[in-house]
């Protein structure tokens, strides 16, 4: 799993976390489908594009942590809690397609071997 474009790779990375702190800032709600739907196209192209077979576990480790992180501070309050765990969600809906794809990667090269 050598790296394709880590250029476009990593701007593909840095606007979807972009967009999910702009949405999260903005929508704390989840209701807005269509960037949802965009950061998961994102999610998918950055799991492609950006995460060698050597990155693989540090990500997967970082992608766990994201969505247990993001459940523990729902409870911060109202007010802090509400944008910073609506930013987060935003964030793990980016980066758990790239996991998914990640994941079929390992599994796909450990069956092979």
């Amino acid at each position: 799993m050598a790296k394709k474009d880590a250029g476009f790779g990593k701007w593909v990375f840095l606007i979807g976390i972009l967009i999910a702190v702009i949405i999260g800032l903005i929508s704390p709600g989840m209701d807005d489908g269509l960037w949802v739907w965009i950061l998961i196209v994102l999610g998918l192209v950055i799991g492609f594009l950006n995460i060698t077979e050597k990155e693989s576990t540090p990500f997967l480790v970082a992608t766990i942590t994201l969505v247990i992180t993001t459940g523990a501070l729902s409870g911060l309050g109202e007010f802090l809690g509400g944008i910073l765990t609506a930013i987060l969600k935003y964030v793990t809906v980016l980066v758990a397609p790239a996991a998914i794809v990640v994941a079929f990667k390992q599994v796909w090269a450990l069956a092979s071997d």
